[in-house]
């Protein structure tokens, strides 16, 4: 059980860095961006995918360069 909560305690770590935060505030931003009316829903999609997809390219990226380690 202790193992377990190691390995969440290392993944919450490791979510909480630079890209990850600034992942989370445009998405955050551009949610309230759409609510607000200030951007429409067809903006917010186009925005929303290319940050989320630049997320977890760097991601998937990131795990490739530690495997090869």
């Amino acid at each position: 059980m202790a193992g377990e909560g190691r390995f969440v305690k290392e993944k919450l770590i490791k979510l909480v860095d630079v890209k990850s935060i600034v992942t989370f505030l445009l998405s955050g931003t551009f949610v309230a961006l759409t609510l607000r009316g200030d951007i429409t829903g067809q903006e917010f999609m186009t925005v929303f995918t290319v940050v989320i997809s630049f997320y977890f390219g760097t991601q998937v990226q990131k795990r490739a360069d530690e495997e090869k380690k």
